[in-house]
Formats: structure tokens, sequence, C-alpha cells
């Protein structure tokens, strides 16, 4: 006689169907992925319990005969800065061509036990891969990723432990700080970004070291957030400061906001001071001076990222770093100094 399946006060399970049937559950899952090493008699009573039951697959069920959840975790830290909109837009653009959904998660403090949550969730929908747009400083301990997750990151401190999609940022340092010193500048003045972002940092050291390599004066790092506010709160100090002739900024963001202080300080760009940005976002093209910029990419990495998922779900285990380059787009916010 049949055992009675145990109460649910939901749908019934994988578990309830093994029960009524008398049967484990991995032989369910054999008859419900149609494999052939199951006899008539007791594929039928799998398949009467099931209707039985009302049972319905799930999505893990359905992965069994697969392979696939078809579902792609995103994790970012705030979707609504621009970098982070575009990259997750280029994510969830790929995704759907390859028949995949996307499951998004946002974390603001990655290094908190907000990331054990978000984790926890993610692992919930039964996703095949994992992007990560932003995460700070997090690391993978403090994510608790799963050990054979496949993963891709951008610009956080995981793209040296997981496959990684990046923009050149170190390139595009390199070429601001080559076109303002050239145009005769003696130091350059940096507005950073916020201390726990990879990019901030990167973009930080390279500033210093290309003016070490040019035997220039190192100035105080000015902090910032990726935000106008702090852009505009660094140019009422700077203004203030005759020695400053030129300044490059962790992003876009925070140069509009500069030269909105510089302006209402009596000092003009680029006569009085140069200002460079970084991200080449939009906006940057119809400012007032339209502002020079480094463009990166972020919809292609967000692209690429999806790539490196799907070629690790095919067993790819290679050549799973991309660089994605950079752009220096001089505009009119940068010329010579006023002493030249």
């Amino acid at each position: 006689m049949a055992r009675n399946p145990r109460k649910t006060n939901g749908a019934s399970s994988i578990h309830d169907v093994a029960l009524r049937a008398e049967v484990s559950a991995q032989t369910v899952s054999r008859v419900v992925r149609g494999h052939q090493n199951v006899s008539d008699e007791t594929r039928q009573r799998v398949l009467s319990a099931i209707a039985e039951l009302n049972y319905t697959p799930n999505r893990a069920a359905r992965a069994l005969r697969t392979g696939t959840y078809d579902v792609i975790g995103l994790l970012t830290q705030e979707i609504r800065r621009t970098g982070e909109a575009h990259t997750s837009n280029g994510v969830i653009d790929r995704a759907a061509e390859l028949g995949f959904s996307v499951s998004l998660v946002q974390v603001e403090y990655p290094h908190t036990s907000q990331a054990h949550r978000a984790m926890s969730l993610l692992s919930q929908e039964d996703i095949d891969g994992l992007v990560i747009v932003q995460c700070g400083d997090a690391s993978a301990e403090q994510l608790a990723i799963p050990p054979h997750l496949p993963v891709a990151s951008s610009d956080s401190n995981l793209v040296d432990i997981y496959p990684s999609a990046s923009a050149d940022q170190v390139g595009g340092v390199k070429a601001a700080m080559k076109h303002l010193l050239e145009l005769g500048h003696r130091t350059v003045f940096h507005i950073s970004g916020p201390k726990r972002s990879r990019s901030a940092q990167v973009r930080q050291e390279t500033w210093e070291q290309c003016l070490r390599a040019a035997g220039r004066k190192v100035p105080p790092v000015i902090p910032g957030d990726w935000s106008a506010q702090a852009g505009y709160a660094a140019g009422k100090r700077l203004a203030q400061n005759p020695d400053v002739t030129a300044v490059f900024c962790a992003d876009d963001e925070i140069a509009l906001g500069l030269v909105r202080a510089l302006h209402e300080n009596g000092v003009r760009v680029p006569q009085d001071v140069s200002v460079i940005g970084f991200d080449g976002i939009e906006m940057s093209e119809f400012s007032f001076p339209p502002l020079t910029t480094v463009r990166q990419d972020f919809y292609a990495a967000g692209v690429e990222m999806v790539n490196l998922i799907v070629r690790q779900l095919a067993g790819e285990t290679t050549d799973l770093h991309r660089t994605i380059p950079t752009e220096l787009i001089v505009r009119s916010t940068t010329a010579a100094p006023p002493h030249l």
C-alpha cells in the first residue's frame, strides 16, 4: 500500500511525489527528465503520483532536463549611478539575446551582512551564473559566492579572482594626464572617487604615478564620491588656490560640479583652470563648456560579462579576462595654463 505523502502548506514537492510513488526523489527527477533507465511500471507510478498531486516541476526540475536554469544573477551596488545603469543594461540586453532572464539584487554596502542576504536571495532564484557589476571592496568571502558558480565581474576587487570585463582604467588616466602635462601644466590636482571603489583607487594611483614619473609635485588628494555635489564642494575650495591650473576628476559628474563652482567663483574654464573628467557620459558633451573626458564603454562591459558566463557554462577555463578600451575625448575644458 502506498504511503500518504507528507502534508505541505503549498504546492506539492518532488519529495511528496516520491513518497506517493514509493520511489526516491532521484527517480522522480529521472522520470521528469525523460531518462530511459526507469522501468515502465515505475514510470507509470511516478506519472500517476504527479497527476494526483497536481505537481508542477519547478525551475530546478526543468534545469535537470536542460542543464541550465536560464537565469543569470546580477549583483550591483547603486544602479541609479550612470555607469552601473549602463553596464546593467548591457547585461540585460545580452542575456535576453541568449535566452536568459536576469535576477537583479542591489547591495548598497557589499562588505557588510547585506552581501550574505543578497547571495541568499540569488541562490533561491537558482541562477546559472553571477554577474557582478559593482561590489565596492567586498571580498569573495564576504559575498559568500558558491565555489562552482560561473562568475564575471567588472572593476571590483574580484577581477583577479574571477573572469572579468573591465575598462582600461590605467590607459585612460595616462592619456588624460599626458594631455594635461603636454599642455604645459606644472602639476594636476585630483578629486577622487569613494575610497571603497576599486575604479577610484586605480585612477588615483595612476594619477599619482604619472606625476611622479614626470618629476612633478603631487598635490593632496581631494576626496569625492562620484557625485556632482562632491565636485561642487571641492571647486569652492580650489577656486581660492592660485596654484591650481588643472584638475583631473575621477568621473564626469564630479567634473561638472567642479566647473559650476569655478564659474560661480570667477574662475574661467579653461582659461584659468583646465578640467578633465572620466567616463564619457552623454551629459559631458552638452555641458558648457563641453567637457574633455576619458570615455569608457559601460554597455560593452555588461555584454562581455554575459559572454564570459556563457563560455564558463560551456566548460571554457582560459582567456576569460577582457579589457575594454578607453578613449580620450578632447573638448573645450582643457587648454594651456594662463602663465604660458
